[in-house]
C-alpha cells in the first residue's frame, strides 16, 4: 500500500518529499527502480534449415564409432573421408554429435596395465641376493656429475664391487656386473635385485643376466623402499662427515670412493648385522668373531661379578634379510632375527 501512494505522490512532490510522506526509504525506492526486470522468455526458434536430419546424425555417429575409425579423433576421420570424396559434415559438427552422446572423451579401448609385482627376496646367506643402484656425484663444475654404481650383497650388506663413471648406460652397466662377480672371486649372486633405471633394465643387462642364470628382480615403479639396502648405503655415504660438496675430477670421486668402502667394508659396524663389519659376514668369520666377544666379556664377567646383574647378551647375527618380507610361513622364524632396512649406518 504504501509502495502505491509513493507512486501516487511522486509525479506531484518529487521523490524526496514523496519517499517521506509514504514511509519509505530513498535507497529502498532506487534499489526497486533499478532492480532487473526479468527478460521476456524467447519464442523457440526455428531450426537452421542446414541441420543434418536425424538419420544424417545417426549416420555420423555409426562412421564414428565404427571399427575403422572409433581409434580415430574426428580430425582424423574428417580428413580421411575427404580424401575419399566423401564429406559428412564439418569437425565441429562431428564433436558436438560426440558431446551430446557422452562421447567426446576418449572413445578408444584402452590398454590397462597391471601393477607391478612387489618384489619379496629373502637372503639366508652371502651371495643369494645382489642390490645395486647407481647415485649421482657432483663434479667441479654446474651440471656437472659423475655416476658411481655400488652392487652390495643384501645380507651381510658387503660392497662387492663399485665404479665411478661419467655417464650411465646399459653397456657400463653390464660391464659393471661382470666386473662385481670378478672382484667376489667368480661367485655370481642367485638373484641382482635393481630398480627401474633405463641402465638396469636394459637389453645388454638382461642378455647377461640370462646367460649367467642369474634371476633379475627390479623394484616396483617410485617406491625406493623395494630397494633398501643401496638406498641405505648411499645415506651412509653422502651423510659421512668427510664426504665433499663437490668433486674436482672423476680421479678425486674414485680416490675418495676407495677409500670410503675400504673402511664401509672392514671397519665400519653395522647395527644391522650384529656391530660386525661387512667383510666378516661375507666371507663366514663373523660367528668366530662373535664367540670371542662373548669369551672376552665372559672373562671380565668372572673377574668382575659385581659388575653384572644378569648375563650380558651380544647383539645377534641376523638369519635373514629380506626386501619385502614375504608372506610364507617359513619365513616367520626369521622375522624376529631380520633385518632393519631402514639403518642407514
Amino acid at each position: 500500500m504504501r509502495q502505491d501512494t509513493r507512486g501516487a505522490l511522486e509525479p506531484h512532490t518529487g521523490i524526496k518529499e514523496s519517499c517521506r510522506l509514504s514511509g519509505i526509504n530513498r535507497s529502498t525506492h532506487y534499489r526497486n527502480r533499478t532492480q532487473k526486470r526479468p527478460a521476456p522468455k524467447e519464442p523457440d526458434r526455428a531450426p537452421p534449415p542446414n541441420r543434418l536430419s536425424p538419420e544424417e546424425r545417426e549416420q555420423v555417429i555409426a562412421v564414428l564409432n565404427s571399427a575403422r575409425f572409433r581409434d580415430k579423433a574426428p580430425r582424423q576421420v574428417w580428413a580421411a573421408l575427404l580424401d575419399e570424396g566423401t564429406y559428412l559434415c564439418s569437425v565441429a559438427t562431428m564433436y558436438r554429435l560426440l558431446r551430446e552422446r557422452g562421447q567426446s572423451r576418449e572413445r578408444r579401448a584402452q590398454a590397462t596395465h597391471p601393477p607391478k609385482t612387489k618384489p619379496e627376496l629373502v637372503a639366508r646367506a652371502p651371495n643369494q641376493v645382489w642390490s645395486y643402484d647407481i647415485t649421482k656425484l657432483r663434479g667441479p663444475g654446474p651440471g656437472t656429475f659423475f655416476d658411481l654404481y655400488v652392487m652390495i650383497d643384501i645380507y651381510s650388506r658387503c660392497v662387492v664391487h663399485w665404479e665411478v663413471h661419467t655417464s650411465e648406460s646399459g653397456r657400463i652397466a653390464e660391464q659393471f656386473i661382470t666386473n662385481s662377480i670378478k672382484a667376489n672371486h667368480g661367485i655370481a649372486a642367485d638373484t641382482i635385485h635393481s630398480d627401474r633405471g633405463t641402465a638396469m633394465t636394459s637389453q645388454p643387462v638382461a642378455e647377461l643376466l640370462s646367460v649367467l642364470g642369474i634371476t633379475k628382480s627390479h623394484s616396483r615403479p617410485k617406491t625406493s623402499n623395494d630397494n633398501p639396502y643401496s638406498e641405505a648405503a648411499f645415506k651412509t655415504l653422502k651423510y659421512c662427515p668427510v664426504f665433499p660438496d663437490r668433486f674436482g675430477s672423476i680421479q678425486g670421486a674414485r680416490r675418495f670412493c676407495r677409500r670410503f668402502f675400504q673402511y664401509y667394508n672392514h671397519e665400519h659396524y653395522h647395527s644391522g648385522i650384529g656391530l660386525h663389519t661387512p667383510f666378516t659376514v661375507h666371507i663366514g668369520t663373523a660367528h668366530a668373531v662373535q664367540d670371542k666377544r662373548a669369551e672376552v666379556i665372559e672373562a671380565f664377567r668372572a673377574a668382575n661379578p659385581g659388575r653384572f646383574t644378569r648375563r650380558p647378551v651380544l647383539p645377534g647375527l641376523p638369519e635373514a634379510a629380506w626386501i619385502n618380507e614375504p608372506e610364507e610361513p617359513d619365513t616367520a622364524p626369521a622375522a624376529q632375527h631380520g633385518a632393519d632396512l631402514c639403518e642407514a649406518a
